[in-house]
Formats: structure tokens, C-alpha cells, sequence
């Protein structure tokens, strides 16, 4: 049995709205699944607190390690990991090709990985996310640095954020954390010490200020728009099929 032609055109927009909606809310949640890296303080020149956001995006298996690379051009004269309770850290050293100068003094080797790994039966469990953040200097002379990272998970599965992002290009699928430095004030440089006493006092804005453009609120903004434009058009159609009966 077939239906009358105004309820045809209900349905179909009925639809519309249905799968818009849907469409447009796993967009958000792809969008912000990403492992991402932000600071408050960090800046040329200075020492700050580098924060990074771990979304865990398998439905069946928990995120049980993090393995961060620190590359030559983003190296550090000092650099240190907060705690994260269940979790223990680890570093790599690695020699430098042009030792680096500190407070007078030459560094010939650098941190070049952390890696935080969970204790056993613990980890990010689907639909949770959890930081980890670091905190050095002297950070490079430049506006962005990227820190390829993996992320492991509790089934022998990788995701490997480790693709560079190309102006003028679209954000590739598995991109690596990039840090902008160019907005943030130089803390002072007085010493690894300062690094860590920068830890509490922008613990905050870590958490507030550095993901400010996070692409999941811009993703859950359009799915939004979407669903208000398809429900207009159900409206309109109904009023439509009013005047129709009516007629």
C-alpha cells in the first residue's frame, strides 16, 4: 500500500533531516579524534608546559601507551614529564648533530622520545581521552614544531600521528601534533627549574587557552546548521501539504 503523495514528501524529508543529522555527527566525532598538542607559555626563546590531548578512538580496545618524538630541529636543552598517576614515563636520549648552547654551556645529547605506557588492566578506556604533558626549554627559533607520536592500544593496535601538515593542503588523515609557538609570551629563561614552575601556575590555561580552535566544536557547529536547515524544510512541507488537503 502506497502513500499518499503529501506523506511521500514528509517522509522523504523526514529522511533527509535523519541522515543529515547523522552525517554530520560522526564528522564531529572524526574531527575531534585527533592527538593534538598545545601550550600556554611556550615561545621562542623560553621555557613553557607543552600539553597533549589523547582521545581514545577504538569502541573496543584502551589506549595502554604513548610514544612522543622530540625531532633534532624541535631539541631541547631540558625537558621534563608530569606524572600521570597509572601511567609510568620513560625517555630516549639521542646525540645531536650541532650541540646546543645553554646558559654558557654545550649539550651534545637531547631527549628524543617520552613515552608513556599504562600499568597493567589500566590505560584510556573508549570514550575517555587523557593529557600528558612536558615541560622545557629553551624552545627553537620558529612559529610551529611537530612531534610525530604513537599511540598503542590494548589489542596490538597502532595509530600513527606522525604525517606532516602542508599549507595550502587538506590535514592529512593520521596528522602529527603540531605547537604554535607564534602567539605565546616567552617565559623566562632561567633554567629547567623555570619549566617546572611554569607546570602549576598555566595548568589551566593549558586546558582553556590551547584548544580555543579544536575542529570538534566546528564539526558539532555544522551538524547543528545542518539539522535546523532540514528541519525548516520539514516545516515547509507540512504547510505545504496543509494547503494541499485543504485545497
Amino acid at each position: 500500500m502506497s502513500l499518499p503523495r503529501p506523506l511521500t514528501r514528509l517522509a522523504v524529508l523526514l529522511t533527509a533531516v535523519g541522515s543529515a543529522l547523522a552525517a554530520t555527527v560522526v564528522l564531529a566525532g572524526t574531527a575531534s579524534a585527533h592527538v593534538t598538542v598545545s601550550s600556554a607559555d611556550a615561545a621562542p626563546g623560553g621555557y613553557g608546559k607543552m600539553t597533549f590531548r589523547v582521545p581514545n578512538e577504538s569502541d573496543t580496545a584502551s589506549t595502554v601507551a604513548l610514544r612522543i618524538q622530540i625531532p633534532e630541529e624541535a631539541a631541547m636543552g631540558s625537558l621534563r614529564a608530569q606524572p600521570v598517576p597509572g601511567w609510568t614515563v620513560t625517555t630516549t636520549t639521542a646525540d645531536l648533530a650541532e650541540p646546543l648552547e645553554v646558559h654558557g654551556q654545550e649539550i651534545s645529547s637531547y631527549v628524543s622520545v617520552v613515552e608513556f605506557r599504562a600499568d597493567a588492566g589500566g590505560g584510556i578506556a573508549p570514550g575517555q581521552f587523557q593529557e600528558f604533558s612536558l615541560s622545557g626549554g629553551t624552545f627553537p627559533d620558529a612559529d610551529q614544531l611537530a612531534f610525530p607520536t604513537v599511540q598503542s592500544y590494548s589489542d596490538g593496535s597502532e595509530s600513527a600521528w606522525i604525517e606532516p601538515t602542508v599549507a595550502g593542503q587538506e590535514e592529512p588523515e593520521k596528522p602529527a601534533p603540531v605547537l604554535s609557538l607564534s602567539s605565546a609570551e616567552a617565559a623566562p629563561a632561567d633554567g629547567a627549574g623555570s619549566g617546572a614552575a611554569h607546570d602549576g601556575a598555566h595548568d589551566d590555561g593549558a586546558h582553556e587557552g590551547g584548544h580555543t580552535d579544536d575542529p570538534g566544536a566546528l564539526a558539532l557547529f555544522v551538524a547543528i546548521l545542518a539539522f535546523l536547515t532540514a528541519l525548516a524544510g520539514v516545516v515547509l512541507g507540512v504547510r505545504a501539504n496543509r494547503r494541499t488537503v485543504s485545497s
